[in-house]
């Protein structure tokens, strides 16, 4: 299974972008800020220091595992191997609520972008990629996600 997330829109407190499933367009994202400038996929140039909670992780190529998140009492999907990042995972916020960047702490949102700077239908986006990347996971497949 691959995902590749296309960031579009760069704004001072939040990135949107879209997010693809083998290659299928599924849903929209918000993350914190790129401070990647150089799209590297690191944070070590001038300019590009990671602010703790308010930092989208840096463009790349990633796996992820599918294991227990103590903070959503769930198993989920975890990107792993981002350089100076732990517990980044995809998920949403609870049902009628907007989901913002504020709602993450470098995390990627899933959700539809219906509203300047936030997702509507995150808890359904969250239920149904949750769902995905299990089975996937499951099934034994490898899982990626690339970020550009």
């Amino acid at each position: 299974m691959k995902l590749k997330l296309i960031r579009h829109t760069f704004k001072e407190d939040y990135t949107v972008g879209k997010l693809y499933i083998d290659e299928v367009f599924y849903c929209d994202t918000i993350e914190d800020r790129v401070r990647d400038i150089n799209k590297d996929g690191d944070l070590d140039e001038p300019g590009e220091t990671k602010i703790f909670g308010l930092t989208a992780i840096p463009y790349g190529t990633y796996d992820i595992d599918y294991t227990y998140s103590p903070k959503f009492k769930k198993n989920m999907a975890l990107i792993v191997g981002v350089k100076g990042f732990d517990g980044i995972r995809i998920h949403g916020v609870l049902p009628g609520v907007v989901a913002r960047a504020k709602h993450t702490e470098g995390c990627i949102l899933v959700g539809k972008n219906t509203v300047v700077g936030g997702l509507t239908d995150s808890a359904f986006y969250q239920k149904d990629i949750n769902k995905r990347i299990g089975d996937a996971y499951s099934d034994m497949k490898t899982i990626t996600i690339t970020i550009e």
